[in-house]
């Protein structure tokens, strides 16, 4: 792994880590870019099979901490003993998305009195979301760097995921 002219090394995995973490605690990832430093780390140390393992196991284990923190603060901060209803799998799917909405549901959830199994399956569900992210971060660098340059590209990708959001928000208020 030849991360920034070796400069990192023994402490690669642990800045991964604490990158992820402090992104995945709600309010503190709107202000930490997190990912985007995880993608140019990735992409920084061309990571082999071990690599992109140890990479996968960082940062579903920091996404699930922050998860954690993230639900005891919605615990903290419940009105009432009851608990809602089960959790639903599609708006856990829907809030993986990024990790700061993760962090919102993590939080929501926490104070609905929700089981701390919806932390737990966030986690496993997190393992091959972040494996096929780093995985295909890795084999796709340069092409990933190009149009992370291409202001065209980004403003179309910006679009359509407001429109997809609104969509599925007007959806929701229907239903």
């Amino acid at each position: 792994m030849q991360v920034i002219n070796g400069q990192i090394g023994d402490y690669f995995y642990a800045l991964i880590f604490l990158i992820i973490l402090l992104e995945a605690i709600v309010f503190v990832g709107f202000y930490f870019p997190g990912q985007f430093f995880a993608v140019l780390l990735v992409v920084g140390s061309e990571p082999d099979l071990k690599g992109i393992t140890y990479l996968t196991i960082a940062m579903v284990l920091a996404a699930t901490l922050g998860s954690v923190v993230n639900f005891a603060l919605g615990r903290r901060q419940m009105q009432d003993n009851s608990k809602s209803k089960e959790i639903t799998l599609k708006n856990l799917l829907l809030a993986m998305v990024h990790i700061n909405s993760l962090a919102f549901f993590m939080v929501s959830q926490g104070a609905k009195g929700q089981s701390w199994k919806v932390v737990w399956l966030a986690g496993l569900l997190n393992l091959p979301y972040y494996l096929l992210l780093i995985a295909g971060t890795a084999i796709l660098s340069e092409e990933i760097m190009q149009l992370a340059e291409n202001t065209y590209f980004i403003f179309a990708a910006l679009f359509i995921w407001l429109i997809v959001a609104i969509v599925l928000d007007i959806k929701n208020k229907k239903s």
